[in-house]
């Protein structure tokens, strides 16, 4: 039987690491992981779910082009998928998302099919809050 690595996180480059790793935090409802919660100047933080795993981390970079998506000048490079149960779990993760701080890229929410929003968080990553599983 062959053997795989196992996916440990998501690293995220930013010229701010506290900042945008404070973004998801409150966005997701994250932890810091043990010693990171604290503001000594870190260029590495790392985010954990409530069960301890490790979901995000953040890496201090001295320049970051913000994508410019959907123009391809910029390309997305990675971006986050998220989903809620409803359109009013939507509505309410969208009104937050804005009030962190994350900029509205696209709006799909009527969208009979799928409804969504595409963002960008503060350093320029896109992600996505869908509607479903």
């Amino acid at each position: 039987m062959a053997t795989y690595p196992k996916i440990l996180q998501t690293v995220l480059d930013t010229p701010d690491v506290r900042g945008l790793a404070e973004f998801y935090r409150q966005m997701f409802g994250l932890t810091y992981r043990p010693g990171d919660e604290e503001d000594r100047g870190q260029d590495w933080l790392v985010l954990r779910g409530a069960d301890g795993a490790r979901q995000l981390a953040f890496q201090q970079v001295d320049e970051l082009a913000a994508t410019t998506w959907p123009d391809p000048r910029v390309p997305q490079q990675l971006h986050l998928d998220t989903t809620v149960p409803d359109v009013g779990e939507l509505d309410a993760q969208h009104e937050r998302a804005l009030a962190l701080g994350a900029t509205l890229l696209l709006d799909r929410r009527d969208d009979p099919d799928e409804q969504l929003y595409v963002y960008a968080d503060p350093a320029g990553h896109p992600f996505c809050i869908f509607v479903g599983s």
